[in-house]
């Protein structure tokens, strides 16, 4: 096999697979098999193949394959925000796990909506031109429904980060639960009386589970909340109920926030607003351990996700699906465990 540059090609305009075959002295079949992914091809032949399609300037072309295929290799990944820290890192990991696996990924925002029936149609009918061969679903407040309708059309899903009421789809969530009932251990044992819980959208599974964990521990110890407010998994609208929670005359000694995006605003609310010491006059526990809870100016106690573990079993769950579409759906729970830092008492 010998090489040649685009130089020596004859033909004009876009270089084409039987180019490349052609000037690699290699058939058609081998250049496609170099190209697809998880494709059998020889190392020696393809590292030969991919070095003569470098020199012709080569590019695949992902959407003809598609049509061979039927398959597009792309996995659509549909959240509602991304400024909390928690889904970069999932996005991150996820994109690199299945890059791996020689998938990419699509993001669709679908926005803080009310999840209505008008939004998720249009959603999926923005999701569906793109032809994904599956779906990993983060949003807050379309998951299910979103989910639901996609399983009536083929469309393989995994609902991650959340806990799907229809048994028909699949689903990775941490157990939030056991989230809430550490963090109210925690602060029962480290002397805690007025227990307050700053949750985030109302109705959201995440925002119930950890809820109802805490509330569960603390009535086990025959402590009752001293109050249960919401900050819609808004850095703002956290800052502004944390206000309201320390301008009564008995304000929390404790406070449990459903996840770290909305802790860093009642911290900041706290010492820089309020003047009140962390942990001296109040302490604080997050959810999720997103890198930013072990920076100084936070280090914050948090009840830990394992993104990486959350990942993994999302992608192990959808290419099953993917191979074997009438597989039975998984509820897949990661266990939580609590991170200790500056926020909270040491524990003896």
């Amino acid at each position: 096999m010998k090489d040649l540059n685009k130089s020596q090609l004859t033909i004009s305009g876009r270089v084409t697979l039987a180019d490349v075959a052609k000037a690699a002295g290699v058939s058609t079949s081998a250049v496609s098999r170099t190209f697809t992914p998880g494709a059998s091809v020889a190392k020696k032949t393809r590292t030969h193949i991919l070095k003569v399609a470098t020199n012709l300037g080569y590019r695949p072309n992902a959407i003809a394959r598609t049509l061979s295929t039927q398959r597009s290799r792309i996995i659509g990944l549909v959240v509602s925000y991304l400024h909390n820290q928690f889904y970069p890192t999932i996005i991150e990991r996820l994109s690199q796990h299945l890059q791996a696996q020689g998938y990419h990924v699509l993001l669709f925002i679908s926005g803080d909506h009310s999840g209505a029936e008008a939004e998720t149609d249009s959603l999926v009918l923005d999701i569906l031109q793109y032809q994904v061969d599956g779906l990993v679903l983060m949003s807050t407040t379309m998951s299910s429904r979103l989910a639901m309708h996609c399983h009536t059309l083929g469309i393989p899903v995994v609902m991650l980060n959340r806990t799907a009421p229809i048994k028909q789809v699949n689903a990775v969530s941490s157990n939030n639960y056991e989230g809430g009932r550490l963090a109210a251990r925690f602060f029962i044992n480290a002397g805690a009386h007025r227990i307050s819980f700053i949750g985030g959208l109302k109705n959201a599974s995440t925002t119930v589970e950890r809820q109802q964990g805490f509330i569960d521990e603390l009535l086990h110890h025959d402590i009752s909340p001293h109050s249960q407010v919401y900050g819609n998994y808004d850095f703002h609208t956290a800052g502004q109920v944390t206000q309201s929670l320390f301008t009564t005359k008995n304000p929390p000694d404790a406070l449990f926030v459903a996840n770290d995006h909305m802790a860093f605003s009642v911290l900041d609310v706290l010492r820089s607003k309020l003047g009140i010491a962390v942990p001296d006059d109040v302490q604080v526990i997050g959810f999720d351990n997103v890198p930013q809870a072990s920076w100084r100016a936070y280090y914050l106690t948090t009840v830990e996700q394992n993104a990486e573990q959350m990942v993994k079993h999302t992608i192990t769950t959808l290419l099953d699906s993917l191979k074997s579409p009438t597989a039975e759906p998984r509820q897949i729970v990661v266990p939580v465990k609590l991170i200790e830092r500056g926020t909270t008492w040491k524990l003896p």
